[in-house]
């Protein structure tokens, strides 16, 4: 099956840009460059900016920010899929995932929202069948602090070189996405790197 909506969560406005939780915002604008991808336009009536590319010329890839704020997302998603008519196994959504290192990225085809708002009202409003795209934002130190205030700060600035210098894997993730499929990305993306063993003989 093809995937024909590739959604990236995040929260709209300035004051949230380039905070942990809008890496999804991040990844899918850096993707739409990337593929010279039309503007992005606002739709008030599906509460989210699209944007469009082909897929081997014929068919059309949209891409959606959800201009709800994140504990909302699900709405501009059940609106979007039912105007286009696509099935939530045509999506993929990609969002912040506290549990994966910063850097690190993986694919999921099924699963719990895992504490994440936005994923949790997506899964109420259409079926989990979705694909998803998981970017590590770290967990959250120091460990007392609240996690809407941890999700909603900013990068560290050595945070913020990594994950500028992993962009390329995640859009690489797509791209295989796109290309390949579900298992053969997810065999790609999600194998473990073997540990390197040093010319002593130590690991």
């Amino acid at each position: 099956m093809r995937f024909r909506l590739i959604v990236g969560l995040g929260n709209p406005g300035a004051a949230y840009e380039k905070t942990r939780h809008n890496i999804g915002f991040r990844a899918i604008e850096n993707f739409a460059r990337a593929k010279g991808a039309e503007e992005w336009q606002k739709n008030r009536k599906l509460k989210g900016e699209i944007t469009q590319i082909e897929q081997d010329g014929t068919e059309k890839l949209y891409l959606l920010k959800p201009t709800t704020f994140m504990n909302e997302s699900g709405i501009s998603l059940q609106k979007v899929s039912s105007y286009y008519k696509i099935s939530p196994e045509e999506i993929v959504v990609i969002y912040d995932e506290i549990n994966l290192d910063v850097g690190e990225v993986k694919i999921s085809a099924s699963g719990g929202p895992g504490g994440h708002n936005g994923l949790t009202d997506i899964i109420d409003r259409l079926k989990p069948t979705f694909v998803r795209v998981r970017i590590g934002i770290g967990r959250k130190t120091p460990k007392e602090i609240d996690l809407a205030d941890y999700v909603l700060g900013k990068f560290s600035e050595e945070d913020e070189t990594l994950i500028g210098a992993s962009m390329e894997r995640y859009l690489d993730c797509l791209d295989r996405l796109l290309d390949e499929g579900l298992e053969k990305a997810m065999n790609f993306v999600n194998r473990k790197p073997k540990t390197k063993q040093r010319e002593d003989g130590q690991i």
